[in-house]
């Protein structure tokens, strides 16, 4: 067994066993003493106070009240079931005990005319008091015990508290592990640290967590751990980036040439937005220095992110180099490439496309032209990571949805050339300023945050069904004006689980109501083969149709500015950031855009915010924050944030002034003393090394 005694297995702990210690670790994944230490309580239940018998009121929630059982029975109910009823008294009157489960045992622990301390929910039946499965001490323990007046509550589950693991034997265990450990941890943070932001030592932290002793210790309890959670986290990031900046080298691309300042002066469809210039001169600085780039460029639909893409191909190419740039899909990859062949016309550049339909023909030639460098810039789908893709020298990769691509697929773009290019990783989803520092921590990021001039914003707007007469009549106007629309469905077929409208319905309701020759409907969903899908968005985009019902395979990439309406049906079934790509597929031509909201009346709380927010906002990062205020960083993020977020105390919504604080510490630090070799970094460099090693930062932070 190791020495440290945080190192101990759980069912050494006295109280746990071998049984109890193997549902904590499948439940709450505790191994060791030292998980246990930092399950962090939820909240805390206020005991200071105690109550009479004759105070008791029905709305009263959990109550501890002084007294002692005079009379136990049990009574029998149903089919061989029993309950045990005890009569508890205080000097100002008395109610009943009851347990279902456990009766036996409970029976004979039960001392008589004892004077205990109970705790729990009371009911109320006609005026007398009950207590089902009361928490029960003797005085005597309860005073002696290391419990303090705020009382914690441990996170558990289901299986834990059928199982017999109550709060109060966690709580029970909590002080056996003190006991034990004598409450001895090394300090993580340096001196400075903690005098410069007043913070409690950590043995005082860890203490005040599980036992505060008032609720000003339990606030400064809380400030340290947290800060300790991000400040950790923060090093672990910046130094990654950092170590990747020094021993990465890239390519530099020291040349402004011909082909970029062509562009720049001569082929420009429109000015600049000033956010665009700042961008390209943040890639600028990275690919002119000896570094390899890997730089996040967010930007919100609509923003120009491809512009700026090609502008940084052409300086890969004044500087001798090749491109790539890789979309999730097919149509999002077409749709680049029409874009960027549109854009270059010019200038004398070979653009080619590689996606999954690309003709065996066709695949020989590029193959042959990327190997002898004359194709300067590729584009394509996952087909570019194939083996057989082989680069004469690629120098810039750029990546578009990155979230949509794992890491194992972004490497082997890195390994398409001895020296790996620089990367350049573009979203659409806005992410959170706060949570993208948490998150990318690692890559440089770069926002585009204005739309290009002459955007109109959209006019978003929320219709119950009832005003479905007066939405279609809206959709004839503007489709008699020469428009297209776009409606949404959330379902293809009809549910028997949820009552959302479903697409196969509305496209016959919809044939009805907009009937040929006046009008003609593309249909695209995600059961259709690829090349009917392709076809129907085809005669779509050529304006061979005037609406398009779709599912949500619409949501990245089809452009089309003709486009100027977006119905969403049961609007109410969409995450906000759902909602904010598919308005995204309209508003790129110079019309009026609108898009519409349509719910039934019965909607949630959540759902009333998300509508609300659509209709106030077109801002993309300011929807990013409600989304995640509502949702909270794990369900945005999905499967990026496993490992390194999963965060035992703080909170990326509401400690991001925290994270801030946290995050110029790390970055300070580092800056003065990057290997952490200093006698004052000692231990926190011992950690460190330890901790970027492994997944849960709190086994080495205590």
């Amino acid at each position: 067994m190791s020495n440290n005694p945080l190192q101990t297995p759980i069912e050494y702990l006295k109280g746990i066993g071998p049984s109890r210690g193997e549902l904590l670790r499948k439940e709450l994944n505790i191994h060791r003493y030292g998980d246990l230490m930092n399950l962090f309580p939820n909240r805390y239940i206020d005991r200071t106070r105690y109550y009479k018998i004759n105070q008791l009121q029905e709305t009263t929630a959990e109550v501890q009240i002084i007294g002692k059982i005079i009379h136990v029975k049990t009574v029998e109910f149903g089919k061989n079931q029993k309950r045990l009823v005890a009569t508890f008294t205080d000097e100002t009157g008395q109610m009943d005990l009851t347990w279902f489960q456990g009766v036996k045992w409970i029976r004979e622990s039960i001392k008589l005319n004892e004077t205990y301390v109970i705790f729990g929910k009371i009911a109320d039946f006609k005026g007398q008091f009950s207590m089902a499965h009361p928490e029960m001490e003797l005085l005597a323990e309860h005073k002696a015990s290391l419990r303090s007046a705020m009382q914690p509550v441990y996170p558990s589950t289901e299986k834990l508290t059928q199982r017999g693991i109550t709060n109060r034997v966690v709580n029970k265990a909590m002080q056996q592990l003190f006991i034990e450990t004598k409450a001895q941890f090394i300090e993580t943070l340096p001196s400075n640290i903690l005098g410069n932001l007043k913070l409690i030592s950590k043995n005082e932290a860890m203490f005040n967590i599980h036992f505060p002793k008032s609720q000003e210790l339990l606030v400064k309890a809380q400030f340290r751990l947290k800060f300790e959670e991000l400040f950790f986290i923060q090093l672990q990031l910046i130094t990654k980036n950092l170590i990747r900046k020094h021993k990465i080298k890239g390519h530099p691309f020291d040349k402004v040439g011909t082909n970029f300042t062509d562009f720049y002066n001569n082929h420009l469809p429109f000015e600049l937005t000033n956010a665009q210039k700042r961008v390209i001169k943040e890639i600028r600085n990275d690919m002119g220095s000896n570094a390899q780039m890997n730089r996040l460029l967010q930007g919100d639909v609509g923003s120009g992110k491809t512009i700026v893409a090609l502008m940084c191909m052409l300086l890969a190419k004044d500087n001798g180099f090749q491109s790539c740039l890789m979309a999730p899909t097919e149509i999002l990859a077409n749709q680049h490439f029409i874009g960027l062949s549109e854009l270059a016309k010019d200038l004398n550049i070979n653009i080619r496309i590689l996606t999954g339909s690309s003709k065996t023909s066709e695949r020989k030639i590029i193959h042959e032209e990327l190997e002898n460098g004359t194709l300067d810039i590729i584009i394509g789908t996952h087909a570019l990571l194939e083996d057989k893709v082989k680069f004469h020298n690629l120098g810039l990769a750029v990546i578009d949805e990155q979230h949509r691509f794992g890491v194992e697929q972004r490497s082997k773009l890195w390994k398409k050339n001895e020296i790996p290019p620089h990367v350049l990783v573009m979203t659409a989803t806005p992410i959170p300023r706060t949570l993208a520092m948490s998150l990318y921590g690692d890559l440089d990021i770069s926002v585009i945050d204005e739309l290009p001039p002459g955007r109109k914003p959209i006019q978003t707007v929320h219709r119950f069904d009832s005003n479905r007469l007066k939405v279609w009549k809206f959709l004839k106007d503007e489709i008699a004006k020469g428009r297209q629309v776009y409606i949404v469905y959330p379902l293809i077929n009809e549910s028997s689980t949820q009552d959302y409208k479903d697409l196969m319905d509305g496209y016959e309701s919809i044939s009805r109501d907009f009937p040929l020759p006046h009008y003609s409907i593309s249909i695209v969903h995600g059961q259709m083969k690829p090349a009917e899908k392709e076809s129907e968005m085809q005669r779509f985009v050529a304006g061979k149709t005037n609406i398009m019902v779709a599912t949500t395979v619409i949501e990245v990439g089809v452009n089309v500015p003709n486009a100027s309406v977006m119905v969403i049906e049961s609007a109410e079934r969409f995450g906000l950031s759902q909602l904010h790509q598919l308005r995204g597929r309209v508003g790129r031509g110079a019309d009026q855009s609108y898009c519409i909201l349509m719910t039934c009346f019965k909607l949630s709380n959540d759902s009333k915010t998300r509508l609300d927010t659509m209709c106030k906002t077109n801002d993309g990062f300011e929807i990013a924050e409600v989304d995640l205020k509502l949702r909270g960083p794990g369900d945005i993020l999905g499967t990026q944030q496993s490992g390194i977020l999963n965060l035992q105390i703080a909170d990326l919504v509401k400690d991001r002034d925290i994270l801030m604080v946290a995050r110029e510490y790390a970055i300070k630090l580092l800056k003065d003393d990057a290997s952490m070799e200093k006698p004052e970094h000692q231990n926190l460099r011992n950690i460190f090394i330890e901790m970027s090693s492994k997944k849960n930062i709190w086994n080495y932070i205590s």
